[in-house]
Parts: structure tokens; sequence; C-alpha cells
């Protein structure tokens, strides 16, 4: 059986690799890894005032992130 290079996989490849084969622990191990290096960004704070605002406009964000990702 060939060794799996889970380094060069993207992170959607990773992510449906590791979906596919669930008992691959080295795979789960390395899906967590790479989640686990990502920046953590706040929104805001459930006491914030402006709350309902700040996540619609994440919200906003990301659908235009992943419509320009999707168009290129």
């Amino acid at each position: 059986m060939s060794q799996i290079n889970y380094d060069s996989m993207s992170n959607a490849e990773l992510k449906q690799y590791f979906l596919k084969h669930r008992g691959d622990q080295a795979a789960l191990q390395a899906y967590l890894d790479r989640i686990n290096q990502r920046p953590l960004t706040i929104i805001a704070s459930p006491e914030d005032p402006d709350f309902d605002e700040k996540v619609q406009a994440a919200i906003r964000r990301k659908l235009e992130a992943a419509r320009n990702k999707s168009s290129q």
C-alpha cells in the first residue's frame, strides 16, 4: 500500500479524502492540524450593540468571496 501525501492535497481535497476514508486516523489528524492553523476571526461579541449588522456584513463578504472564487 502506498503512503498518502496529505501535504500535497488542497484543503478541499484533504477534507474529501477524509470523508471517504473515515477510518484513516492520519488523514483526520492532518485535517485537524490544518484547521487549527487557521487564524480565528472574531466578528462580534454577543454584547456588541451592532452584533446583527456585523454578522450580516461578514456573511456578505464570505458570499462575495465565494462568488469571486467561482468566477475565476
